[in-house]
């Protein structure tokens, strides 16, 4: 079996052939008319966001030189007060915030028909967490730890805990209780 081609013309059809190298040459053209201009494009695009970049870099030096020098004219005596009637406000507005309703109708729903409450005492500091402390009176140990109980378990208040118990002149318990209150608890 003879496997050489000994034609004088190795292709028969040499038109189909002609005209698929014409396509690929046309789609080579095409390809590369298109990355000149897409190329040419983002150069073009490139220097208008470098020389917008660079103003904008001259802009934050200019802003930062602005800032280093309103810094040095203010008065740090006079920014401690104006930071000082802030925090007075906010306290302010934190007690006018506190729902004594709501804290009121909690106690009545958790208090013992032997427990009295004889004041309230909230404080909240910086982070706006409440801190309550309650004194109350009760006829035994018993009725204190059952108060203490039932709030613990409205999940309005935590780190629940009796800072002085003694008893009084009547033979009743008088009982300090420290806790932090939390009003969005559920009820």
């Amino acid at each position: 079996m003879i496997r050489t081609n000994l034609s004088t013309r190795p292709f028969y059809n040499e038109r189909l052939v002609n005209i698929w190298v014409l396509v690929i040459a046309a789609m080579v053209a095409i390809a590369t008319i298109f990355n000149i201009t897409r190329a040419r494009s983002d150069s073009g695009s490139n220097t208008a966001l470098a020389s917008q970049a660079a103003e904008n870099v001259t802009r934050t030096n200019e802003l930062r030189r602005t800032a280093t020098s309103l810094r040095a004219t203010l008065d740090a005596k006079q920014l401690e007060a104006v930071s000082a009637d802030a925090r007075e406000a906010n306290n302010l507005i934190d007690r006018r915030t506190f729902s004594w309703t709501a804290l009121f109708n909690r106690f009545e729903t958790t208090l013992p028909d032997d427990v009295r409450i004889t004041s309230v005492r909230p404080s909240v500091d910086r982070d706006h967490k409440i801190t309550l402390t309650i004194s109350v009176v009760a006829k035994s140990v018993n009725d204190v730890d059952q108060f203490m109980s039932r709030l613990d378990e409205t999940g309005a208040f935590k780190d629940l805990y009796s800072t002085e118990e003694r008893p009084n002149e009547d033979n009743q318990i008088e009982s300090v209780l420290t806790m932090v209150y939390v009003p969005e608890a559920p009820k």
